[in-house]
């Protein structure tokens, strides 16, 4: 007679084991369906971002001539007033 009621609370002790188990596992499901849209969503983002970006590689290369021109008439321009300082005594 004692072991069919010990019997009994093994059952309802492994059945709530069971139940918490499945809240866990539905829980951590529900989380990775919810992150996948999110990877998803950032994905689509940055494909639209790369879209975007792919013309720049030949404008870019263009801006950076420009820019290097410009750096060398500043130099220039730099030794010219630096001598011009010197002649003024300014430096």
């Amino acid at each position: 007679m004692i072991g069919i009621p010990l019997l009994t609370l093994t059952f309802i002790a492994l059945a709530l084991v069971v139940v918490a188990l499945a809240g866990y596992l539905i829980a951590i499901a529900w989380a990775l369906h919810s992150a996948r849209r999110s990877v998803a969503a950032i994905a689509d983002g940055l494909e639209a971002v790369a879209g975007h970006t792919a013309p720049l590689g030949d404008r870019l290369t263009t801006i950076n001539g420009a820019l290097v021109a410009l750096l060398d008439g500043l130099r220039v321009a730099d030794a010219h007033l630096g001598r011009t300082a010197r002649v003024f005594r300014l430096t």
